[in-house]
């Protein structure tokens, strides 16, 4: 059993959502010819308000607007949802496509270890970040 299929939707789709969009379009344009026909729901762009918690008393506010891209799309009779930070809408379309499929359990020995390394790609680069703001850390002793 590979690491994404113990992911659930949602870990799914941020992992997809996160990854490279070159890679994720490359990747659904390959495995088109096997899906068969793809319904494309909506496909589009708009502001969506920025949730954040504050730290000290754990409320909730809205930060700001960003750009997305989300997509719905219907493969058999499976539905599936992309969305994505910024204005590519053929990485949001790529993204549902992939939902689809997997919820609809066609061509998973394909997309899991697609996800799987995609995962694994983004826990590398986070400990590295993490590692290079540790360098950074200061102690002082107060008195």
């Amino acid at each position: 059993m590979s690491k994404s299929s113990l992911l659930s939707q949602g870990e799914y789709l941020s992992v997809l959502s996160h990854a490279p969009a070159d890679e994720i379009k490359t990747f659904v344009d390959n495995l088109l010819p096997d899906l068969g026909d793809v319904q494309v729901l909506s496909n589009r762009t708009g502001l969506v308000m920025l949730p954040y918690t504050d730290t000290v008393q754990g409320t909730v506010f809205h930060l700001g607007e960003v750009l997305m891209a989300e997509a719905h799309v219907r493969l058999g009779e499976q539905e599936g949802y992309g969305a994505c930070l910024g204005r590519d809408v053929q990485q949001a379309l790529a993204i549902a496509i992939l939902d689809a499929a997997r919820q609809a359990g066609r061509l998973t020995d394909h997309i899991e270890p697609f996800v799987a390394m995609q995962a694994q790609n983004q826990a590398q680069a986070d400990d590295l970040l993490l590692r290079k703001v540790e360098t950074t850390r200061v102690e002082l002793e107060t008195f």
